[in-house]
């Protein structure tokens, strides 16, 4: 996490983009809470919007600082974000599968030890392939 904090770009380029799309999304949103009603919070978050825009065409090397803070955030957030979503779709999805799956008896790996085998190779069957089936592998 430290790494993806050091390394966030900072050129001209992406201040530019910063402000473009930072901008852009609080226009729209100041749009859509001109439209639902909330007149009085509107002007706030279109002048917002407006500023980044301008900014990120006219001098894109003012709006560094702030999109530090603003990646920094979204680094973080998405280091712990990814770890909540990780651990939601492991105990969610697979523990109860394993545990069906146990319930029922089912070995998928093929793991139980059976002392009667003589050796758990599995032979596969060769295929002859003719030259035009490795032009469509699929």
């Amino acid at each position: 996490m430290l790494e993806d904090l050091k390394n966030i770009k900072s050129g001209k380029k992406e201040l530019r983009e910063f402000g473009l799309v930072v901008g852009g999304i609080l226009l729209i949103l100041g749009g859509l809470v001109f439209w639902r009603g909330r007149r009085e919070l509107a002007p706030y978050v279109t002048s917002a919007g407006t500023a980044l825009v301008i900014l990120g065409l006219m001098l894109p090397t003012i709006l560094k600082p702030l999109q530090k803070v603003w990646m920094g955030f979204s680094v973080i957030m998405g280091f712990f974000v990814s770890r909540v979503i990780l651990f939601i779709l492991f105990y969610a999805v697979l523990t109860p599968l394993g545990l069906v799956a146990r319930l029922f008896g089912k070995d998928i790996l093929n793991q139980k030890i059976d002392k009667s085998t003589g050796s758990y190779w599995c032979d596969r069957n060769p295929k002859t392939k003719s030259k035009e089936s490795y032009e469509n592998q699929y």
